[in-house]
């Protein structure tokens, strides 16, 4: 017997096996209850006719997919830029899922009606577990799917109070590294083009830049981007007309510093000699820019391979750390 197509089915492959169908499933799904030299029949006659398990009929047996999403809520060019932090993300968790052969998902929304359609998605039962990046706002999503009973793990700390697992970088440890060394250097006047601050990376960096500075009775001198290199680019000639006389900005992303880098460079003020920059995350580009760019760099891939690991824990059943921080590390280039 064959399926539409001429796919071998579940009961072709017991009667030549001559076992019942109910054992070829258990085999096929890998079930430990079936004799050994059943299951090496089972498995070679499984290989000859060339079957292919129905994934639904699988799922109905198993309670499982095999397949985690990873659910990036930013707009398509946003995450397809030449900002390397996706890509890094998206790296880190495939190694991970295909090391387990499980497969990945990835999910993109940018709206109510995404969120819903993912929610829906998810809910579904086609994933056995979420993992959410480049949370905005209050995101109701990853709350709402862990109510029913999903395995969620958020990249980066979710805003609010909430019991929600997580992976993150120590974002505060980072910014503090990066002013300190800029103090060291004798820079007076230290700005900041902070990022978005419906993001918690965003809010974090800015709140740890004003208490290094307070520390050191220096005044802020903050604008505010998106995390865009247009916008770094904006944002500095804001900087420049608020306070002409500053000598140092931290810029809360490499790709905002690249930016920053260009209006100085318009602006004629000379980096590191009259501003010096620092930008956060340390991506490929950060070495190419001119001059390459001192950044505090976070272990992104590695990021993405701890949510991961994390959700893949959880999915099994097990207990999972509440929060996992890993460390930065400042990176020292020309631009200082």
């Amino acid at each position: 017997m064959t399926a539409a197509g001429g796919r071998p089915t579940l009961e072709a492959v017991a009667r030549r096996a001559g076992v019942s169908r109910a054992t070829v499933s258990r085999v096929v799904n890998g079930s430990p209850k079936v004799a050994e030299e059943i299951q090496v029949r089972v498995r070679q006659v499984v290989e000859e006719m060339g079957y292919v398990p129905n994934q639904a009929a699988r799922t109905l047996v198993t309670q499982r997919t095999d397949s985690i999403a990873l659910v990036l809520t930013e707009q398509a060019n946003r995450v397809f830029s030449d900002d390397q932090y996706f890509p890094g993300i998206i790296f880190g968790v495939s190694q991970v899922l295909e090391d387990a052969d499980k497969q990945l998902v990835l999910l993109m929304a940018h709206s109510d009606a995404g969120h819903e359609r993912i929610e829906r998605y998810a809910t579904g039962g086609h994933v056995d577990g979420v993992l959410i990046a480049s949370m905005h706002g209050a995101d109701p999503l990853p709350a709402t799917l862990a109510r029913r009973r999903i395995p969620v793990i958020c990249g980066g700390r979710p805003l609010g109070r909430t019991n929600l697992p997580y992976v993150d970088v120590d974002q505060a440890g980072g910014v503090a590294t990066a002013i300190e060394h800029l103090l060291a250097g004798g820079r007076r006047r230290i700005a900041t083009i902070a990022g978005p601050q419906d993001m918690v990376a965003g809010i974090e960096r800015l709140a740890a830049y004003r208490n290094a500075l307070r520390d050191s009775d220096r005044r802020s001198i903050v604008a505010v981007g998106d995390f865009t290199r247009g916008s770094g680019a904006v944002a500095m000639r804001q900087l420049l007309a608020d306070d002409p006389q500053l000598d140092a900005v931290f810029v809360a992303s490499d790709l905002m510093a690249h930016g920053a880098l260009r209006t100085l460079r318009e602006a004629g003020r000379r980096v590191p000699e009259d501003v010096a920059v620092i930008g956060f995350d340390d991506v490929e580009m950060a070495q190419f820019t001119d001059p390459p760019l001192t950044t505090v760099r976070q272990p992104i891939v590695e990021m993405g391979r701890r949510m991961a690991e994390q959700v893949l824990r959880l999915a099994a059943g097990e207990q999972v750390d509440h929060s996992v921080v890993l460390a930065t590390e400042l990176v020292l280039r020309d631009s200082t």
